[in-house]
């Protein structure tokens, strides 16, 4: 479980987060979603260890980490970009961090997170010769082979298009639900959002404008904002929504 108390953020003289009081519980996907600049990618990158937070406690599992590096954190993030090596093959790029993780993980087990994820075909191609799926894939074993207490993505759907776009969608899901691996996701995409996740954190000008189930959100927002941001990202009528989305209600 991670708690988030109190959280705030400041640069200078500008207020980028505030207040911000949130539980996740284990196994839960969570999405943050806003408008550009709301402060999303911060709370992530505060949650990872590699922004500090000017006030405020982040505790996980009941321990205080606020203070904690990165490394002792045990998070692990899925970049926008993929962030893999051009010149390592595929399976070379998977198993790149594992040379300075403390404790080792067997080839084996290196094998069930590629067999899960269906990359056992191109573990020899180079970065350049796998298409933007295969690369998801392959950045997202990467970073489950180091066995992260809680899984973060940047943006992971965001370089994807159809079908691909579904497919990563669905392997995220079967992440969280196989390995119970608590997984927050940045999205400014209102449907990634909303059918991709237990719980949404809408977040606006730094503070939680809504937090709860993609169902509560929909159908019961909780101030104007929630409800026009939804629409105008969607392009749809209210009364639409419940039928794109209605698979989540049922």
């Amino acid at each position: 479980m991670l708690e988030l108390r109190n959280i705030s953020k400041s640069y200078e003289n500008k207020k980028v987060l505030a207040d911000i009081n949130v539980t996740i519980e284990a196994g839960e996907i969570v999405s943050l979603l806003g408008p550009s600049g709301c402060g999303k990618t911060t709370l992530l990158n505060i949650i990872l260890g590699l922004t500090q937070q000017t006030k405020g406690q982040l505790f996980y599992n009941g321990q205080d980490i606020s203070k904690q590096s990165m490394q002792d954190r045990g998070f692990n993030i899925v970049f926008q970009d993929f962030a893999l090596f051009p010149h390592l093959n595929a399976y070379d790029n998977i198993v790149y961090g594992l040379k300075n993780k403390k404790t080792q993980m067997s080839a084996t087990e290196v094998q069930e997170y590629i067999d899960f994820l269906e990359l056992t075909p191109h573990l020899q191609k180079k970065v350049h010769e796998l298409s933007g799926g295969q690369k998801q894939r392959v950045s997202i074993a990467r970073t489950l082979v180091m066995q992260p207490n809680i899984l973060l993505m940047d943006e992971p759907l965001s370089a994807l298009d159809g079908v691909i776009k579904e497919s990563i969608k669905e392997r995220i899901k079967s992440i969280a639900r196989q390995f119970h691996l608590t997984t927050i996701i940045v999205t400014h995409d209102p449907e990634e959002a909303l059918t991709l996740s237990d719980k949404v954190m809408i977040i606006n000008e730094g503070t939680i404008a809504q937090f709860g189930t993609p169902s509560d959100i929909v159908q019961k927002p909780n101030n104007p904002f929630i409800e026009d941001f939804i629409l105008k990202q969607l392009h749809i009528k209210r009364h639409n929504i419940y039928q794109l989305f209605g698979e989540i209600y049922a």
